[in-house]
């Protein structure tokens, strides 16, 4: 291959994993296809491509959707509940991240958590569909031909996906340092064992996941309810191991969030979804396969 098709398609890499990563929830996974798609870029007759950004997206948005199909029978075996892979969204050397500017309340969205868990309701192809319109805003004729479908067939599946997510935007209530001194405030309360502040802070209608992925002890079931997220979360804070760690802060998938670290080995990463000045929701991956990527981003921060 040469230098010039190299130069072009480590042009297009940053773009092209942030919407494999968009379409898997799995970093790990999206790093294969970006690495499969340069493959095929690397054999194919580049003199018939006339637009590499349109072949590149369709070669990958076809990758990923065999992906989605292979993973959806794994992921209904999975052991308790399944998150998204966490990536370090903003560090100081690296306002972007791997992710691509998250500068609106919908950019971040559009790799939260909640969204990326929530488009696990949706079929391979409706997934793509939405990835491609709503995160990257193509229209739906760009869509129909990275799919390899009509543009009508692009509308209906784009419709059908909005209509199984069925979820409200959230809503970002407040600036980012507010969330931030929140979810700060959120875990010193729960190391300190402060039941009143925790009490505060938690909505009524809190639930907390645990992906552990039946590697490290985790609960199988989502906790639902003030009372016994309060419970689940002083019991954590009293583990004797709880003493050993210590929790630093970051932005991780666009929100403030904890990375829980034994010395320079990363345990787990806590994110707190925050919604009217109040925890709302609590996602913790302590599955160390699920963490290998952001561990590996916190190494090279490191030096």
């Amino acid at each position: 291959m040469t230098t010039e098709a190299v130069a072009e398609f480590e042009a297009h890499r940053p773009r092209l994993f942030a919407l494999a990563y968009r379409m898997l929830g799995s970093a790990s996974e999206a790093e294969d296809i970006v690495q499969d798609t340069y493959l095929r870029w690397s054999t194919a007759d580049r003199s018939a491509v006339r637009t590499p950004a349109a072949w590149l997206t369709k070669v990958m948005t076809n990758l990923c959707i065999n992906q989605l199909t292979s993973a959806r029978a794994r992921r209904e075996v999975y052991a308790g509940p399944w998150l998204p892979e966490p990536v370090l969204t903003r560090t100081a050397t690296d306002p972007l991240g791997p992710l691509g500017p998250l500068e609106s309340a919908e950019q971040r969205e559009s790799v939260s958590l909640a969204l990326l868990t929530l488009m696990e309701r949706l079929t391979p192809a409706e997934r793509a569909v939405f990835v491609l319109r709503e995160a990257f805003g193509h229209s739906h004729r760009e869509v129909a031909e990275a799919v390899g479908i009509e543009e009508a067939h692009s509308r209906q599946l784009h419709r059908r996906a909005r209509e199984r997510l069925g979820h409200p935007r959230r809503r970002f209530d407040v600036d980012d340092g507010q969330r931030r001194k929140i979810v700060e405030r959120f875990f010193a309360a729960t190391v300190e064992g402060d039941v009143a502040g925790l009490e505060r802070m938690l909505a009524d209608d809190v639930t907390a996941w645990a992906d552990g992925g039946g590697q490290v002890s985790a609960a199988r079931r989502p906790i639902t309810g003030r009372e016994k997220v309060l419970r689940y979360l002083l019991g954590l804070g009293h583990r004797p191991e709880a003493a050993q760690v210590r929790a630093e802060f970051a932005e991780v998938n666009g929100a403030p969030a904890a990375v829980v670290l034994a010395g320079r080995e990363l345990l787990a990463i806590v994110v707190p979804e925050i919604s009217e000045g109040r925890v709302s929701a609590v996602r913790t991956v302590i599955n160390p396969g699920k963490l290998a990527f952001a561990a590996r981003q916190l190494t090279s921060l490191r030096g």
